[in-house]
């Protein structure tokens, strides 16, 4: 919600799917599962260090995952059961009157104390089973822990932005409102569900799960009004005249590296799309010799920076040693990326400083045939870098061999222009003569720029096994040997 990939309404609905989908997992959860987690465990572990760098090596970590958390779960039962018995225990839920509003009050506070209303509502149910709550206190206490999980999703998102904070906000509403019904009914529902279920384990579980059935199910129709008092309540913040400000650097997303990646590629591509723009300016400032649009191209740079910075900083919060052996490749492309982008930034940026002092200011201009040739090393500059974005973001072998190519083409072009340059200034072409030293500084800095772009292609085809380590070609046997020969 707060990159604007999804509304606040959408997302409720979302949400009110995900609190049915936690109830069933307390209703997998409450059976008998202790002979599933070592199986569990056993197969993720297996299959993530076989397969670690596949995806099957995720599905393996997946696994491994709901297996650990199968046997803490059945870890608490057992540490809770000795518990159960002991005569204080007994006593101080005995001290529970069955005042509804104390009981839900508990259950909130236990899911944030315990920070868990799936190990909560599994625990009623535990002791619900051995008689020690009993089911008028055990069910608002289930209330309480589906208010205490609103609760909980607000605290955790307290210092995001306004905008992250509404989806917490509208789900809390949602459970508060849901509660605060289910309260006044409660007293008149429970002899009946007596009499459907009598184990009082399973009338926990099933209660916890007819609740959000019940809570999704009415209010869905009421997402668009919910979402509107959530976009009322936490106005998004005003935005900030300071260009060059990242949007997508979500800090609560650095807790899922993939997740923070991804936000930081698509920081990428806009900081990609800023040297576009200047890149594509550059040609336009050399064509009509505009002084004040080279100047508002030159402060661009500033944007460069302060988003490459933010990128940085962003990139250098994420923990390397959380990252799979993927993660950590796309770390690192990502950085160099951003690195090359920035230094294209500077370069663009010197050299729409020297169009303004060597040629603007003096009434330059190029040769017709010369800038026949620097518009087409520009038209080429500009294809790459658009092939250079598409390359990284799909990480094709057959796109990056192409950018290859295309900076062979390219450096042979710049040769081949800076030689027919110098035949003019051969033949004492008065235009060629006068923007020499400029003409051969922006072939060298085209040459630099196209360098820059191409190398995103380099990780991939290094991990393809397709790069070749030197371009120098195998010297003949002996042609540099100065060892003399040995005597017979």
């Amino acid at each position: 919600v707060s990159q604007g990939l999804i509304t606040t309404a959408a997302a409720l609905a979302v949400m009110l799917g995900a609190d049915v989908g936690t109830a069933l997992m307390v209703q997998f959860f409450s059976l008998n599962l202790a002979w599933l987690a070592p199986l569990l465990i056993v197969a993720g572990v297996v299959v993530y260090l076989s397969k670690k760098n596949e995806r099957a090596g995720q599905i393996g970590k997946i696994v491994l995952g709901l297996g650990v958390m199968i046997l803490a779960l059945q870890m608490v039962t057992s540490a809770t059961a000795p518990l159960t018995q002991a005569s204080g225990v007994r006593v101080m839920f005995a001290q529970l009157s069955g005042d509804l509003l104390l009981d839900v009050l508990i259950g909130a506070l236990l899911v944030v104390v315990s920070y868990s209303s799936l190990a909560v509502v599994l625990l009623v149910a535990t002791l619900s089973a051995t008689h020690v709550l009993p089911i008028h206190v055990a069910l608002p206490i289930v209330l309480g822990a589906n208010l205490g999980s609103g609760l909980l999703a607000l605290l955790t998102t307290w210092k995001a932005d306004a905008v992250a904070r509404r989806v917490p906000l509208g789900n809390f509403l949602f459970k508060a409102a849901g509660v605060a019904l289910a309260v006044l009914a409660l007293p008149l529902v429970t002899p009946y569900l007596l009499q459907l279920q009598d184990d009082p384990q399973q009338l926990v579980v099933q209660f916890h799960l007819l609740f959000n059935l019940a809570l999704a199910l009415v209010f869905i129709r009421f997402t668009e009004r919910f979402a509107s008092i959530a976009e009322r309540w936490l106005p998004a913040p005003p935005v900030t005249d300071l260009v060059g400000q990242p949007k997508y650097l979500d800090p609560i997303a650095l807790g899922t590296p993939a997740l923070a990646l991804g936000n930081a590629a698509r920081e990428t591509i806009r900081l990609a799309d800023i040297v576009h723009e200047m890149l594509t300016g550059l040609i336009t400032v050399l064509k009509t010799n505009n002084l004040a649009f080279a100047e508002a191209l030159r402060r661009k740079d500033d944007e460069i920076d302060r988003l490459y910075s933010a990128i940085k900083r962003y990139l250098a919060q994420v923990s390397r040693e959380a990252l799979e052996a993927n993660e950590a490749r796309r770390w690192t492309e990502i950085i160099q990326f951003t690195i090359n982008l920035e230094h294209i930034g500077d370069i663009i940026e010197r050299l729409l400083l020297d169009i303004a002092q060597r040629k603007i200011q003096h009434s330059l201009s190029f040769s017709e045939a010369g800038m026949v040739e620097i518009v087409d090393l520009h038209a080429r500059l500009n294809s790459n870098l658009q092939l250079s974005v598409a390359v990284f973001l799909n990480g094709d072998l057959k796109s990056a061999q192409q950018l290859i190519a295309e900076k062979v083409a390219f450096r042979e072009l710049e040769l081949r222009y800076a030689d027919h340059h110098l035949r003019r200034l051969f033949e004492n072409t008065q235009q060629s003569v006068e923007t020499s030293s400029l003409h051969l500084d922006l072939l060298s800095d085209f040459k630099r720029i196209n360098s820059l772009i191409c190398s995103v292609s380099y990780p991939i085809l290094e991990s393809a096994g397709v790069l070749a380590k030197t371009r120098v070609i195998s010297e003949p046997a002996g042609l540099f040997n100065t060892e003399q020969p040995t005597a017979t």
